[in-house]
């Protein structure tokens, strides 16, 4: 009895040793945790790299304006109330409020008091209070111009072509994409450099004296800067021409990812990656932004549109824009700030706009014409959704706002990570995550359902799995949505000038007039190019952010079975190829 009490008085012993150790992990791990909470202070709990903007009092979390909008979209969480933190001075905010007083020093006030007389700090801060949110500035062409490259110079479009031919015989993915045994990162080095020489060679043959004295010394290390140029007029030129560089595009990002990484940039001693140039740093750099808030910028960037106008007018406007340009470089142009270089930042706009107008212009939410109806049902002509008139009439709005938005974004090179080689369905492909297009997309999605209120289907962004693999892959399947639109568009356009005797017959015939033939056209796409469809399963597409665009793109594989396929072929179409 004695020898029982004893076990049972140690196992208790045991008992509170073994739970006070318990108590001093938790303790501990508790401090731990409190130590990480303080050092992410002022940042989103949910993200923890997006500075803090509203506090919810009912969860007694900060959250960034993205996350709290994910977080409290649906159910009880709608109903709490926020309360705005005051704003962190970053460095970007600081740079920005130097820009603001540069860009707009000579704005007058409603009191007719010039900003340079007033306190800098509080005329900036004055400023950024009255940008909308997920603006930079109150120009529009200010802020656009900050992603928007810069168009290639003739002399630029020659080395432009040398990277071309060097990248044609480059065998980069074959080399590194393999499964093999040894130093992956010893096969980059090699390959970049191998690269490097081809493009060294070409340069020597096609003008003998620069290239010796160029690379006289054999070095690649103190060539770099002509590597940078070389690479970074590929990129520039590939985001302003998305049909161009289809077979070689994808081994410079690889190859331009690999170079990036530390072991690589240990062993190759240079930097391959130099930032875009964009319009709005090429004219921050000379001096030049007041050229982006003259009241004639408008007018040397339109687009002329020949629809519904006679031959003089179209005229008229070409003349009128070419004046403008003219006025704006001969106005700004001085020592440092060249009038080519003006001319050369002047740029137009994209199809995604026309889109919209044409679905706000020929459709209304609330009610439809007789055979015009936007609804459509799952398992009914291809259709993977069921939506009514007005939600389908939403969900087109949202994804046309969306496609918008993405065209905007800066340039999105990942650096290189960990990924691994994985058969997709479509090849061996790269699957790793992309942090930095994941976050930015994030915020275009968040832009967006801000734009347009209530969101219809799945906020889903597929990146890092067998859909998206990587953001080569993500990036370049947007840069398609110029390609889709845009023959859409011009077959709008040019349908009013099939008014030959015959060619007229035959619209009034099968359509009876020519405005009935682009609402058959555009309500079969806004039906069918966003049904959902395009795979064969709702993972794969559905109304996920990037199904969207897949059931575009089937649309289109199936337009040679439509019966307005003929009003595409007589109005030019040649294919969703950039070529029309």
């Amino acid at each position: 009895m004695v020898q029982k009490d004893k076990e049972q008085n140690n196992s208790r012993v045991n008992l509170d040793s073994i739970m006070n150790g318990q108590v001093q992990e938790i303790q501990v791990s508790n401090d731990e945790e409190m130590q990480e909470t303080k050092t992410v202070q002022g940042y989103c709990v949910e993200c923890t790299d997006q500075p803090a903007v509203v506090f919810c009092e009912q969860c007694t979390d900060d959250y960034c304006e993205v996350c709290f909008a994910g977080q409290h979209r649906k159910g009880t969480r709608t109903k709490h109330t926020v309360k705005r933190l005051k704003p962190v001075e970053t460095e970007e905010k600081k740079s920005l409020k130097a820009s603001i007083m540069r860009v707009f020093s000579s704005k007058k006030s409603s009191s007719g008091t010039s900003l340079n007389e007033l306190n800098d700090t509080e005329t900036a801060e004055d400023f950024l209070n009255q940008i909308p949110r997920g603006s930079a500035t109150v120009s529009d062409f200010v802020e656009r111009s900050k992603f928007i490259p810069l168009r290639l110079t003739y002399e630029e479009r020659k080395y432009l072509r040398l990277l071309e031919a060097g990248l044609n015989v480059c065998e980069y993915t074959d080399k590194i994409d393999v499964i093999v045994y040894g130093s992956k990162s010893k096969r980059i080095v090699m390959q970049i450099k191998e690269l490097c020489s081809i493009l060294s060679g070409l340069v020597l043959a096609a003008d003998y004296n620069a290239g010796q004295e160029l690379f006289k010394d054999r070095d690649f290390e103190t060539n770099a800067e002509f590597f940078q140029d070389i690479f970074e007029l590929g990129r520039r030129h590939k985001i302003m021409n998305p049909e161009k560089m289809r077979s070689t595009y994808g081994k410079l990002v690889y190859l331009l990812q690999d170079s990036q990484i530390r072991e690589v940039q240990e062993m190759l001693s240079f930097q391959c990656v130099k930032p875009i140039k964009t319009v709005f740093n090429t004219l921050e750099a000379k001096g030049g932004l007041d050229v982006l808030k003259d009241e004639l910028i408008e007018i040397a960037t339109m687009e002329i549109i020949d629809e519904g106008k006679k031959r003089n007018e179209v005229q008229a406007e070409i003349r009128k824009k070419e004046k403008a340009i003219e006025y704006l470089a001969k106005k700004y142009g001085r020592q440092g700030l060249d009038p080519e270089i003006i001319r050369q930042c002047l740029t137009n706009r994209d199809p995604c706009e026309k889109m919209i107008y044409y679905l706000k212009k020929y459709f209304d939410p609330k009610s439809y014409e007789k055979d015009f109806s936007l609804a459509i049902q799952a398992g009914r002509e291809g259709a993977r959704l069921s939506h009514g008139h007005e939600k389908q009439y939403q969900y087109v709005l949202q994804s046309l706002s969306l496609w918008r938005e993405v065209l905007h974004e800066d340039d999105l090179l990942e650096e290189s990570n960990y990924y691994r080689l994985r058969d997709t369905g479509q090849g061996l492909n790269r699957v790793q995550a992309a942090p930095r297009v994941s976050r930015m997309m994030h915020t275009i999605l968040h832009r967006a359902q801000q734009k347009v209120g209530s969101w219809v289907g799945s906020s889903v962004i597929h990146l890092g799995d067998h859909n998206v693999p990587n953001a080569l892959m993500f990036i370049d399947k947007y840069t398609q949505i110029y390609r889709i639109l845009l023959p859409i568009v011009n077959t709008l356009q040019k349908i009013d000038t099939l008014n030959q005797p015959s060619l007229g017959r035959y619209v009034e015939d099968a359509f009876h007039s020519h405005e009935t033939a682009k609402k058959a056209i555009l309500c079969d796409f806004f039906r069918h190019a966003f049904d959902g469809s395009g795979a064969d399963n709702f993972f794969d597409a559905g109304s996920c952010i990037d199904g969207r665009l897949t059931s575009a793109w089937n649309w289109c594989s199936q337009l040679e079975k439509k019966p307005y396929f003929p009003l595409f072929l007589l109005t030019g179409f040649m294919g969703f190829d950039g070529q029309f």
